[in-house]
C-alpha cells in the first residue's frame, strides 16, 4: 500500500511531493554515547548486582560436598527377639524416656516404613539411647 502526500510550502509557491511507498535506507552509522552519568549508573548497577550474588553466597552457607566415604559413625544394634515389639525394645534401650519418642527416632535412623519389625531384625539404636 502506498500513498502520495502533497503538501504546500508556505515560503513557495510550489508543491512537494513525499512517497511513503516503503522506509527510506540510511547508511548513516549509529554510535552508542554514554555520558559520564550513564558510566556511573551502569557501574553502580554491575556492583549491587555483584554484591547481591556474594551476599546470596554468604546467607546460604556455601556448598555442601559429599564424598564417597562414609563417616565413622558407629550405633549399638538390637536384635529383635520373637514377640517383641518396637515399643519393647523402645523400653528396653531407654526405660527413662518417652517410648513414643525413642520409636521414632529408631523408625527414622532404620529407614522402616512402619513400625512392625520382625524376629531375628537387627536394629540400630540412635547414639543418644546407647549405652556405653
Amino acid at each position: 500500500m502506498s500513498a502520495t502526500i502533497t503538501a504546500l510550502v508556505p515560503s513557495t509557491s510550489r508543491a512537494a511531493t513525499v512517497s511513503t511507498s516503503g522506509p527510506v535506507p540510511t547508511n548513516v552509522p549509529t554510535h552508542l554515547r554514554i555520558t559520564r552519568r550513564g558510566r556511573l549508573v551502569l557501574t553502580l548497577a554491575v556492583v549491587v548486582a555483584a554484591l547481591a550474588l556474594i551476599a546470596g553466597f554468604l546467607l546460604t552457607g556455601g556448598s555442601a560436598v559429599a564424598t564417597s566415604s562414609a563417616g565413622n559413625v558407629h550405633f549399638d544394634h538390637v536384635t529383635v527377639a520373637a514377640g517383641e515389639t518396637l515399643w519393647q525394645v523402645a523400653e528396653g534401650v531407654a526405660p527413662d524416656s518417652d517410648p513414643r519418642d525413642v520409636i521414632s527416632d529408631i523408625v527414622k535412623l532404620n529407614d522402616l516404613s512402619s513400625t512392625q519389625v520382625m524376629p531375628g531384625q537387627s536394629l540400630a539404636i540412635p547414639v543418644q539411647y546407647s549405652q556405653s
